[in-house]
């Protein structure tokens, strides 16, 4: 909390660059749009109890021995023996409804385990975009947006989530003295917001999913508040807000 009163909000690009922010008093907000934590917003609204990120595929099959569903996705494809891959489409299921699911991913899943120690973590997407704005103002704590980019290398889809965030966040918040990459992020998401699939169209991942021809998704994670939870995790655990 900064000496004026209000909140910080802050914006860091990569994983890659997360050991230099304090986390310690700062709500992380984890973000992979394209597509981990979208289809984490959207599995906890359709009626799956839990969701464990995990940072493997060997992990997962431990899990599953246990009796959760396991969702992973590796290069963007689903992973040959799982139940579920990362496409927000497969967790719109009946199969889901009152499951513990494991889940492991190229990148959204690692950005959620690298924030432990953090005050706290959440997932966030254009999905649950204005629930969890409000859900931030409500508890009065510093805020990283944490961008998971792509094997610890920037992304615009993951910078354009931070920028709306960030951008929603304030006045209630305010920016830190190391502002630039939220002022980017911001600007980035104005250039963007009234087609930000057109603006994404030369984009790594976006012509990553073109070629796997699952170019649906990408549309469907860049529509806002298509739900209404804010993903939270505890003891390792993801659950809706309401739920803890």
């Amino acid at each position: 909390m900064s000496e004026a009163g209000k909140p910080i909000v802050e914006v860091c690009l990569t994983p890659a660059l997360f050991y230099q922010y304090n986390t310690k008093e700062s709500i992380v907000v984890a973000i992979d749009i394209l597509r981990a934590t979208s289809s984490i917003c959207v599995a906890l609204q359709y009626g799956a109890r839990s969701i464990v990120p995990v940072m493997t595929v060997e992990e997962s099959f431990q899990y599953k021995e246990k009796g959760y569903l396991i969702g992973a996705e590796r290069q963007g494809s689903m992973v040959e023996g799982f139940d579920l891959g990362n496409s927000p489409f497969s967790y719109m299921e009946d199969k889901i409804i009152g499951r513990d699911i494991a889940l492991t991913t190229t990148n959204g899943t690692k950005a959620i385990n690298i924030a432990n120690g953090s005050a706290g973590i959440v997932a966030g997407s254009f999905l649950n975009l204005d629930v969890l704005a409000a859900w931030l103002i409500e508890q009065n704590k510093d805020v990283l947006c944490l961008c998971a980019g792509w094997k610890n290398t920037f992304n615009l889809e993951d910078t354009l989530f931070a920028g709306a965030l960030s951008q929603k966040l304030l006045p209630h918040f305010q920016l830190s003295e190391h502002r630039d990459s939220a002022i980017a992020a911001m600007n980035l998401y104005n250039l963007a917001k009234h087609d930000m699939y057109d603006f994404l169209k030369d984009s790594s991942h976006r012509t990553r999913l073109e070629r796997l021809k699952i170019d649906e998704d990408v549309l469907y994670c860049l529509t806002p508040n298509q739900t209404l939870v804010v993903p939270v995790l505890k003891d390792g655990v993801l659950k809706k807000h309401s739920d803890w």
